[in-house]
């Protein structure tokens, strides 16, 4: 009876420490920014100081003197399981040309369900025009996770998105004629550039930049090197940080740190020649959504510092980084709900998306 006990103790003492190993920050605050909203999934802020908010539910919401007005001319959003409407960003250039960029689970095309698209359009007062659709990926399906789906420009003026391999593990994240488990880059118009990596290759999917991903939903422009950074969700363990390098090959579902949920092995590979470890890997999973650098100086030493959002563990992850690597983290903005979203704004101040919350300005106290 005692052995038993003991190995009880032992295992609730393992399991706390693999749940609760990140120490908690409470050295700063915050402040409420935009009030009840339900999931933020993206959001960015507009040279006029007002903001763009994504609603997964399908709304695009425009605050502005602190109220909040719904915007029109939406695409037809698909909403199901992680899908609805994600990301949003402007363009580097929105004060001469208003381009903004979104991406959304769409219907369109053959098939029942849907896949990622991208589209880009202008706002004029509370209203989208001129829609143009720059991608969308085949085919439909009516499953209901891993739609990725991030934004971003490079300084060189290229847009990547993700989109997650549709829980089609073993059939589109190493196939690269088919769409999903990627990286895309296109230019801002929708067409596919000269320079991409598969551009050559018989019936690939040409804007894609990278493959063997499964979920990534946090990609950022690292300030001072201007590498791509991503992070994606492995299974039960095994959620990732990866620098994006052209054509490469980033092992999922052939490596991997996670196990299936059911607890039984996917692969025994961690490593494979020819495939992409992870900068660093989360086990057990945190569920990261949303992705920033500290790249401003309204928090002191944390500059240079990389944030990821917690989707399971409801808080923000402060990454310290050493020559790319992550060696040490805390628990920012503890237990207010899941982070969806992380971005730094026009003032330098961080912002993030919570959950049946709102977005809050991050404050050191």
């Amino acid at each position: 009876m005692k052995s038993t006990y003991f190995l009880i103790l032992i295992y609730i003492s393992l399991f706390a420490c693999a749940q609760n190993n990140t120490p908690v920050n409470d050295a700063h605050s915050y402040q409420l920014i935009v009030e009840d909203l339900d999931n933020p999934w993206g959001f960015v802020f507009l040279p006029d100081g007002s903001m763009l908010i994504n609603e997964k539910e399908g709304k695009m919401i425009h605050f502005k003197n602190g109220k909040k007005t719904e915007v029109s001319g939406l695409p037809e959003i698909y909403v199901r399981g992680q899908g609805g409407l994600m990301d949003i960003i402007i363009d580097p250039n929105y004060k001469s040309n208003g381009w903004l960029y979104f991406s959304y689970a769409s219907a369109k095309g053959s098939g029942s369900g849907g896949n990622t698209a991208v589209m880009r359009a202008k706002l004029r007062g509370n209203a989208l025009t001129q829609q143009q659709l720059l991608y969308k990926a085949t085919p439909n399906t009516t499953k209901g996770q891993h739609f990725g789906s991030r934004l971003c420009f490079d300084e060189n003026g290229y847009l990547f998105f993700s989109i997650g391999e549709r829980g089609e593990r073993d059939i589109n994240p190493q196939d690269i004629t088919r769409d999903g488990g990627k990286i895309y880059r296109i230019n801002p118009d929708g067409s596919i550039p000269n320079s991409n990596p598969f551009i050559n290759s018989k019936n690939a999917k040409t804007a894609i930049f990278s493959y063997g991903h499964r979920n990534p939903q946090g990609m950022s422009l690292h300030p001072e090197t201007k590498q791509l950074w991503i992070h994606e969700h492995g299974p039960k363990g095994g959620d990732e940080i990866n620098i994006i390098k052209e054509g490469k090959n980033y092992g999922w579902p052939k490596v991997t740190y996670g196990k299936n949920y059911s607890g039984t092995t996917i692969t025994e590979h961690t490593t494979l020649p020819n495939m992409e470890e992870p900068l660093y890997q989360w086990t057990p999973s945190i569920a990261p959504s949303g992705m920033a650098f500290i790249n401003s100086d309204k928090y002191g030493a944390w500059k240079g510092n990389l944030l990821v959002g917690s989707l399971k563990f409801q808080y923000l992850a402060r990454c310290v980084m050493d020559d790319n690597q992550v060696v040490y983290q805390e628990k920012l903005l503890a237990d207010l709900g899941r982070v969806r979203s992380v971005n730094q704004g026009p003032d330098g101040f961080i912002y993030v998306g919570i959950e049946n919350f709102g977005i809050v300005k991050l404050i050191l106290n």
